[in-house]
């Protein structure tokens, strides 16, 4: 992977000088994505017991830099440390990410400086940084979920993935949220030093050292709604107080005493997707507040949300949501 294989790649071999790693900070930077990549980075170790890289954190105007906290961190590096640096990493600086002037304070010029083998990752919404630098166009990113409309709409030639954790294109790769910037930082360091390192690393950090699914469990899962149309309100209703029966698209629109196809086109002018889509919605939204605040077996909750068995709410969970049933309640509400 280009950026892993040059000299000080942090392999562990004998002579090798340690992987340089810069993190590349704004004002507003958030200190657990900071810290996070200190703390993966500096506890890799190879099996003689070296050191696999050097973490340094540099910025365009070195000194006093905000944080989005109540304190401040002191930068000593500025930007010539990323001449040298094998990988660059970004935390989020929610002042600055989805502003037009994301390239602003010196970050264009710092970017500049990377060489065409340099490594550069982004952390949550710093995707906006690689987005506004042509660094992802034409390239699979992805982004912290509540940022992502925002994205979308100010760079649509970038393959955006809300759900995943992280995307890697082999030079460039985006973390979606903070702590999903872990598990970047895990990745690299499997992939630098191999997956024995990398489990080690994770063990000392009390981090799963791969975590399935994506960002889909953490993002709130309602139906959009379009409050001044309400001509399928009192059908969604009544839809809801049933919503533990099995029902038909050609049952919905008796009830609504309208054919089909007008049945479908007004749940898509009103709802933006068809009845029978916006009900599985509220089955997995019910399924959900039920794994997390109830001790219902599951069998009961795919009974009381209307999808009959546990396979079937399994099979229709995994789809919108990305992890099992019982992998999401041992997330939210542990084993």
């Amino acid at each position: 992977m280009s950026g892993t294989s040059t000299p000080g790649s942090g392999t562990g071999s004998e002579g090798a000088a340690p992987h340089e790693v810069a993190v590349l900070v704004r004002p507003g930077v958030l200190p657990m994505e900071l810290g996070l990549v200190h703390q993966i980075f500096s506890r890799a170790r190879a099996a003689d017991g070296r050191y696999g890289y050097r973490v340094r954190t540099c910025a365009p105007r070195p000194g006093t830099v905000t944080t989005d906290a109540d304190f401040t961190v002191g930068v000593e590096h500025g930007t010539d440390v990323l001449d040298t640096a094998h990988t660059v990493i970004i935390p989020a600086s929610h002042a600055a990410d989805e502003g037009a002037d994301v390239l602003g304070d010196g970050m264009r010029e710092a970017l500049a400086r990377l060489g065409p083998q340099t490594r550069i990752a982004s952390i949550c919404t710093a995707a906006f940084v690689l987005a506004e630098a042509g660094l992802l166009t034409r390239q699979r990113a992805t982004t912290h979920w509540l940022a992502v409309e925002h994205f979308r709409r100010r760079f649509p030639d970038v393959l955006l993935d809300p759900d995943v954790l992280f995307t890697d294109n082999g030079r460039v790769l985006t973390a979606g949220g903070e702590a999903s910037g872990i598990d970047l930082c895990l990745h690299l360091v499997r992939q630098d030093m191999g997956s024995a390192v990398a489990n080690e690393v994770a063990r000392r950090t009390v981090v799963p050292p791969f975590r399935h699914g994506g960002q889909a469990p953490y993002i709130p899962y309602p139906a959009p709604e379009n409050s001044h149309s309400p001509g399928t309100a009192e059908l969604r209703e009544w839809m809801l107080s049933t919503i533990d029966r099995p029902v038909t698209l050609a049952a919905l629109a008796a009830q609504a005493h309208v054919s089909v196809r007008t049945l479908t086109r007004r749940f898509q002018d009103e709802i933006g997707m068809s009845p029978l889509d916006w009900l599985l919605r509220q089955r997995v939204g019910l399924a959900r507040e039920l794994l997390e605040t109830s001790d219902l077996p599951v069998e009961q909750i795919a009974a009381r949300c209307g999808f009959g068995t546990a396979a079937g709410m399994r099979r229709h969970f995994i789809a919108a949501i990305g992890v099992s049933p019982r992998s999401y309640r041992a997330t939210f509400r542990g084993p």
